[in-house]
Parts: structure tokens; sequence; C-alpha cells
């Protein structure tokens, strides 16, 4: 049990003032392969009965290949996020620790289907012709990755052609070694910009820019 009860009766309460509309999670696992699987499984199934308005579905890796090709997972353990659509977001890996305000925020902005960045953004996000493919490397004990993961989120939900991930470096270490994380939060975009810390949503905005000119 990753909740405490105390914990559970904040979070019932949050979940019922904030969510909007329905929000689906794909939690996509192998548990003969995947060390952690089953720790974010229980903690998966621990958030959705908290609320009527969240639902878990389980894929094995392996064997559902459709629902794998569908939401283009390559690693597990993954989480899709998914309110009225699919706005490709990720987490790969477990959102435990300082992670996990940032997973519950997410469900949140999932649900309503519009986020609070500013109009500007919301416009050039919209506007985007190109794809923008955003990963951000964390670790559970860092305090300043949930905003970045966030950002990332809500920049995936304004635009149709940006996906945002989380990836947990612990979890994948070689990913962590591909991309040279010495320190978290660590943002790539489309493989060819990075940069690290919890920035504004401007400065993030002009690295989009920069990746996708």
């Amino acid at each position: 049990m990753f909740l405490q009860d105390k914990d559970k009766e904040t979070l019932i309460n949050f979940l019922k003032e904030n969510l909007s509309r329905e929000v689906s999670l794909k939690f996509f696992t192998q548990e003969l392969e995947c060390e952690t699987c089953q720790s974010v499984r229980s903690l998966l199934e621990e958030i959705v009965a908290l609320s009527p308005l969240l639902h878990l579905e389980i894929y094995n890796f392996l064997l559902d290949k459709d629902k794998v090709d569908l939401y283009g997972i390559d690693k597990i353990p993954a989480i899709v996020v998914e309110g009225e659509k699919d706005y490709g977001i990720r987490f790969y890996g477990i959102p435990a620790g300082y992670e996990f305000s940032g997973f519950i925020e997410t469900l949140v902005w999932v649900s309503r289907g519009e986020t609070d960045l500013r109009k500007e953004s919301k416009d050039f996000l919209s506007s985007l012709t190109r794809e923008v493919d955003i990963q951000t490397f964390v670790t559970v004990t860092c305090p300043y990755c949930p905003q970045a993961v966030v950002l990332g989120h809500k920049m995936a939900i304004e635009g149709e052609k940006v996906r945002s991930a989380m990836i947990e470096v612990e979890e994948f270490p070689h990913l962590a070694y591909r991309y040279g994380v010495r320190a978290v939060p660590k943002i790539v975009i489309n493989e060819r910009v990075s940069f690290e810390g919890a920035v504004p949503e401007e400065y993030f905005l002009t690295k989009i820019i920069e990746a996708v000119s």
C-alpha cells in the first residue's frame, strides 16, 4: 500500500473538486521483464479507487501488440493518461516520490482538456505544423522535476503536434547514458535540443521553436 488513509481522504476530496471529466489510465506492463511494474500497478489501482472518474486499463507489453503500436509504447512500465482524446502524455517509470504530485496534477489538466498556459503560448502550440517530442528526465527525489514534467504535459494538451513523456532515469539508465543526463530535470526536444532545470513557460517555448526550426 502506497497511500496512507489520511492521504487517501485528502486525495478523494481534491479529485472530487478538481476532476472535470473522465480520465483513462492505460498501463503497459510485463512483470517477468520489469522490476517495478507490480509497484506501478498497485499505485495506479489505489489512485483510481479514489474517484469514479478515473479508470484503469492494463495491457501486456508483449501480448497486446495492437495497443502497444496504437499508443507508441517502446518501454515499460508505461502509463498513458488519456482524457477525451490521447494528448500524447506518457509516464515511463513509477510516478512516486515528488513525481506523485505531478502525476495527480496531470490527471486534473487532462480531465479539463485545457490548461492555464498563456494565450500566446496556446496560440503558438496549436499552430505548430511539425511534430514536437518532449522527453523530461527525472528522479523521484527531485523536488523541481514535477514542475518541468507538468509544463511539458500542458503543452501536449494545448498542441495537437506535441507529445510529452516523463522518464524516470533510475529505471531507464541506458536512456540517461544515451542523453547524457547528469542533472535533473533534463528536457530533450526532438532529439536535438536539450536543457536542464524547471524553466519558465516562455523559455520552454523558445526551445521548442529552436527544435522545430
